[in-house]
């Protein structure tokens, strides 16, 4: 069906009559999301001092091809051109980029800090019309619904890290044993950010209950619908505290290989 813009009345971009500093989160917003976009694609592109130890960065994580012993398959693929710039973060960054890109919660976030869309509740807009997320590009919007399942499988690859971070090669004796450092904790953390910010997820909720006409008779689906919901209360936190973790998480790991920061063995 064809989509009809609705013409709305035109105040001028930027001009309002509220009286707060209704600016102030747009603009925290648009500095802290530019400053990990810069991060992670420069990191990205690095391709060096991804891992330390039992220790993955999440931005490498799971590498499918690599130069570190976590590599799963191994050496970069003869069948890459030469010519294209190699990391094995650009091989899996796209899936959960596209995850959060998509986020409800951050849609609304960068509408207002980067496309002015409204800036703000009552404050002029830079464009007369509205089309809203049903036609090209925003209607690719809806591909959240998908991503969130890869999102999950995430959650269990970096699970699987955490576990590997626990053990820890003796370089006198070549054994490996059991231990836990501060690197652990961190990527420990990291997981459970992500976690609280993915289950509480919109479309989880309404996987695991919201799809019932009345959960309430479901106790299985009424109880995941309960947890979703407790945590979707505050996505809007753990959408930042997960994003903040990730990459001081993959600082971590990059300090400790260049020897900057050392690692503390706490077990």
């Amino acid at each position: 069906m064809d989509v009809i813009p609705v013409q709305i009345a035109s105040r001028g971009f930027g001009s309002t009559t509220r009286r707060d500093y209704w600016w102030a989160a747009p603009l925290a917003v648009f500095v802290g999301l530019t400053l990990f976009i810069v991060y992670a694609t420069w990191a990205a592109f690095q391709n060096a001092h991804y891992t330390y130890g039992p220790y993955l960065s999440p931005f490498y994580a799971p590498e499918l091809w690599g130069d570190s012993p976590h590599a799963w398959f191994g050496p970069k693929p003869a069948w890459i051109p030469a010519g294209i710039p190699f990391s094995p973060a650009l091989l899996i960054l796209p899936f959960p980029g596209l995850f959060r890109v998509t986020c409800y919660y951050y849609r609304g976030a960068y509408y207002k800090s980067f496309w002015a869309d409204p800036p703000g509740c009552a404050v002029g807009e830079p464009r007369s019309s509205y089309w809203g997320e049903r036609s090209f590009p925003l209607v690719v919007q809806n591909v959240h619904r998908y991503f969130m399942w890869i999102a999950v499988i995430f959650l269990f690859l970096l699970s699987w890290d955490v576990w590997l971070a626990l053990w820890f090669r003796d370089e006198a004796t070549g054994a490996t044993r059991f231990g836990i450092g501060l690197g652990t904790i961190v990527l420990a953390v990291n997981v459970v950010l992500l976690s609280c910010y993915t289950l509480g997820c919109h479309v989880m909720r309404h996987i695991v209950g919201g799809a019932h006409d009345e959960v309430s008779t479901r106790p299985v689906c009424d109880r995941a619908y309960a947890c979703s919901s407790s945590l979707n209360y505050r996505h809007q936190l753990f959408a930042w505290l997960s994003l903040c973790s990730v990459a001081f998480a993959d600082i971590y790991v990059r300090l400790c290989s260049m020897g900057i920061w050392t690692d503390l063995r706490i077990l």
